[in-house]
Order: C-alpha cells, then sequence, then structure tokens
C-alpha cells in the first residue's frame, strides 16, 4: 500500500528531524508517539477507502477513524499519566501533530487514488 510506506517515510523524516531539538529523556516518547500515529492512521486509511463511493459505509468508516484517533489520544494520554511519564507534553504534542500530518498525506492520496484501489 503506497500510503502506508509514505507515511513511514514521512514519519522517520519527521523524528530524525525533530531529534535534534528534543530533550534527550523526550526522544523515545516522540518516537512512540509516531509509531501510534502509523498504527492508527494506516488502517484508519485502508478502512476509509474500502468504502469509498459507499455513502453510509464511508461516513461510518470516517466518524470511526476520527473515533480511532481520540481513543490513540486519550491511551497515549492514560499512559504517559500512570507511568509517571516527564514527557507528557511533548508526547502528546508530537502525537497530535503527527495524526495531523499524517490526515493531510491521507488527503492527498485520497484525491490521487481511482475509486476502489488501495
Amino acid at each position: 500500500m503506497r500510503y502506508a510506506a509514505s507515511a513511514t517515510v514521512l514519519m522517520v523524516v519527521l523524528t530524525l528531524g525533530l531529534w535534534p531539538i528534543l530533550a534527550p529523556q523526550d526522544r523515545p516518547y516522540v518516537a512512540l508517539a509516531a509509531l501510534v500515529a502509523l498504527l492508527v492512521q494506516v488502517p484508519a486509511f485502508a478502512i476509509l477507502i474500502r468504502y469509498r463511493g459507499q455513502v453510509n459505509g464511508f461516513l461510518s468508516a470516517m466518524i470511526g477513524g476520527m473515533a480511532l484517533r481520540a481513543l490513540a489520544v486519550l491511551g497515549v494520554a492514560a499512559f504517559l499519566i500512570l507511568s509517571g511519564s516527564q514527557s507528557i507534553a511533548a508526547t502528546l504534542l508530537a502525537l497530535v501533530s503527527f495524526l495531523f500530518v499524517l490526515l493531510l498525506l491521507e488527503s492527498v492520496h485520497f484525491k490521487s487514488r481511482p475509486k476502489g484501489v488501495a
């Protein structure tokens, strides 16, 4: 799937680009945020493509994807709070930013694909 490859390359580039300016204790958490963003966004996009052209299915897939992203952010926040992490702000900011960037990438891939092509 081209979207998965593009998303993975983008997350690696963004994470490596941020690496020098991140505090050492924040680096693993930002990498975790990139991984979580990929694990949420790629399946959400695949489901969206699956239901492209079906009004009710497509709308359900969009709503489900939004709910999945919100649950991911809440789940990561809960994990960070319960683990006593000192990197809560950096991780959540990175996660939300990565999800947003991947959502923008999703729109580029979505427009470029004919109906029914994943």
